[in-house]
C-alpha cells in the first residue's frame, strides 16, 4: 500500500473505516437503524406509580408492587425474589398494614359486598380475589394481575374503594388458591405483604 493510500484510510472505534474523513453510506444507514431497533424493543406496559415494598415474614424487602387504575379495574405489577417455587394465591386484604411475621394486621380479604371467597364459588367472589401467580424455580416472581371492577380512589362518600380510611394490602400466600373454599381458598400462610399506598398512578 502506498503512503498516500495509507493516509486515505483510518480505522475508527467500532472497526468502521473512513475514507477522506467521511463515514461511508452503509455505515451511516447502520447508525440510523440501530436506534430504531432499540426503540422497537421497548414495551408499552404501564409501570404504575412508585414501587411499594413487598416484605417477607422476616421483615425483609424481597421485591416491589406497583399499581395503576385501568378502565376494567386495578392492575398490579409484582416483582419479587426469594419466594418458594410454585403456584401461590394472592389477594388484596382490607387493611393497609403489613406487620410480620404473619401479616394478620392486614385483616381479611377486601370484601365490601360481604360475599364468599372464590371465583368458582356460587356465592363469591371477594372483591379482593386475584388469580394465582407462578413463582419460577429460582424463586423469582414477575407477574401482572388485575383486580376487576375495583377502584383505587373515589369521593369520600363512596364505598368499595381500595384506598379507604384504613387502606389495603396485597398478600402472597404459601399455596395455590383453589378459587372456591371460604375464606381464603386453602391458600395457606401469608408469605409476603405490601401496603397499597395512595400514590399509585392513574392510567
Amino acid at each position: 500500500m502506498s503512503a498516500s493510500s495509507h493516509r486515505d484510510w483510518t480505522p475508527t472505534f467500532a472497526g468502521e473505516r473512513r475514507r477522506g474523513g467521511a463515514v461511508s453510506a452503509p455505515m451511516r444507514k447502520l447508525a440510523i437503524l440501530i436506534p430504531l431497533l432499540a426503540v422497537g424493543c421497548v414495551t408499552d406496559e404501564p409501570q404504575g406509580g412508585a414501587p411499594m415494598p413487598l416484605i417477607n415474614a422476616a421483615g425483609q424487602t424481597i421485591g416491589s408492587v406497583r399499581a395503576w387504575q385501568t378502565a376494567g379495574g386495578v392492575t398490579f405489577r409484582i416483582d419479587a425474589s426469594g419466594l418458594p417455587h410454585g403456584v401461590h394465591g394472592i389477594h388484596v386484604h382490607a387493611v393497609g398494614r403489613c406487620d410480620p411475621p404473619d401479616f394478620a394486621s392486614a385483616g381479611s380479604h377486601w370484601n365490601p359486598a360481604g360475599r364468599k371467597h372464590g371465583v368458582n364459588n356460587p356465592a363469591g367472589p371477594h372483591a379482593g380475589d386475584l388469580p394465582n401467580v407462578d413463582v419460577a424455580a429460582n424463586g423469582v416472581l414477575g407477574q401482572t394481575v388485575t383486580l376487576p371492577n375495583a377502584t383505587l380512589f373515589a369521593p369520600q362518600e363512596a364505598s368499595g374503594t381500595l384506598l379507604d380510611a384504613d387502606g389495603a394490602a396485597l398478600v402472597i400466600h404459601a399455596q395455590a388458591d383453589d378459587y372456591v373454599t371460604d375464606p381464603s381458598g386453602n391458600s395457606g400462610a401469608r408469605l409476603a405483604c405490601a401496603v397499597i399506598r395512595p400514590f399509585a398512578e392513574m392510567r
